[in-house]
């Protein structure tokens, strides 16, 4: 799969565009659950505009009056021609998706399609809280198949973890996070091929989280479904998070050749969740949002290597290693001192928030996920912040 470049054609940074005053009267969650002494850089809202052609495509939505009950296969057309163009794969048939209100619980509909009450759905720690919490919530077992210390799938414990689940007889799942929230981590061909085939020889069904696909900045992204084997998978991919689009919900569920079946027994109703306007958002983010993408893709580029090396020179005892994707920092504490929750110090000594490790899971203890979809100025003033909670 080769790889696009992403080119910003002039267009400015959008990280860069907004003052931290103009920020600060937004009312989404990373704004409004802290006072206003602390910088925010935790959960994943960016701190951008929108993308011209989605202000555009909603106002004029509004001014028509259109908001009433989603319909159509655009949202699916524009995936599919942003797939082929951005990561050379053509294999997205429109006639194999549905639209959900959002990711998570497009996953919660699929995993209902694919398990039942009791079963167990595999997940590698350290990784997204919800997983954790959707999965019990609906009456299934999470078991955990912890991430190398690469960060990276281990096969031998993905395979030992696939033999345990599915020996009482029950169905088994593996919930997959591609790009890997919180390490960044670009699973690769080979990775998923081996997935794949792991899955096939032990009867185990994947479903991919594949929402920050088009936020991979230092490797190529591979989608689930594209690889050999893995014709029976399942996916959810979103403008959301690429766009900064989660208060417009609004997502896809892609069903391999192998799943078409079992997708076409999610309920109707499930099409009713999410919003026309949010389909028509994240419609014209994939069909026109390309050139702003860009811009995004390079400044995120760009904040990686400065969180590394602000690190490097305020915290010298954080590990971090740069992820190929995302807007997030998985950063190892360990060596401050600072307990289990480095995240509280942060908070209630520097007056920074960042998300606690702890509920991702294994491997989370002592880590502290930071959003560097920020602009330089706040992630020095963030990192300034963290070091001085040390003080």
């Amino acid at each position: 799969m080769t790889r696009i470049p992403h080119e910003t054609s002039g267009e400015p940074n959008p990280l860069q565009a907004l003052t931290l005053d103009r920020l600060r009267r937004r009312t989404s969650m990373k704004w409004r659950t802290y006072p206003e002494d602390v910088l925010p850089v935790w959960v994943a809202e960016m701190d951008v505009p929108l993308a011209e052609p989605v202000v555009r495509a909603v106002t004029d939505a509004l001014h028509l009056g259109d908001t009433g009950y989603p319909a159509g296969t655009a949202y699916a057309e524009a995936l599919s021609a942003f797939a082929g163009k951005r990561w050379n794969w053509d294999g997205l048939a429109v006639e194999r998706t549905a639209i959900v209100p959002d990711v998570m619980l497009g996953v919660v509909e699929m995993l209902k399609l694919v398990t039942g009450y009791g079963d167990a759905v595999v997940v590698n720690p350290p990784v997204y809280p919800p997983f954790y919490d959707f999965v019990t919530h609906m009456d299934r077992r999470v078991v955990e198949a912890p991430l190398g210390e690469d960060g990276r799938i281990d096969p031998e414990v993905l395979e030992e973890t696939f033999r345990r689940a599915v020996a009482g007889g029950k169905r088994v799942a593996y919930l997959l996070c591609s790009p890997h929230n919180p390490t960044g981590t670009v699973h690769t061909a080979e990775e998923l091929s081996a997935v794949a085939g792991l899955a096939e020889r032990y009867g185990v069904r994947v479903v991919a989280d594949e929402i920050h696909a088009p936020l991979a900045i230092g490797a190529d992204f591979v989608p689930y479904l594209s690889v050999p084997g893995a014709e029976r998978g399942l996916s959810l991919m979103s403008a959301s998070k690429a766009w900064n689009l989660a208060g417009l919900k609004a997502a896809l569920a892609i069903a391999g050749p192998g799943a078409a079946a079992d997708l076409a027994r999610m309920p109707e109703e499930v099409g009713h969740g999410p919003s026309h306007v949010g389909v028509i958002a994240h419609t014209a983010a994939l069909r026109d949002g390309g050139t702003w993408l860009d811009a995004l893709l390079s400044g995120l580029d760009h904040n990686r290597h400065l969180l590394a090396d602000l690190l490097a020179e305020h915290l010298p005892a954080v590990r971090y290693r740069p992820g190929d994707a995302t807007y997030l920092a998985w950063l190892d504490c360990r060596a401050l001192g600072l307990g289990d929750d480095p995240a509280d110090a942060f908070l209630h000594r520097g007056r920074v928030a960042l998300n606690s490790g702890i509920p991702f899971g294994t491997g989370g203890e002592g880590h502290a996920r930071l959003n560097l979809a920020a602009s330089p100025e706040v992630l020095t003033e963030a990192v300034r912040r963290m070091a001085a909670a040390l003080g």
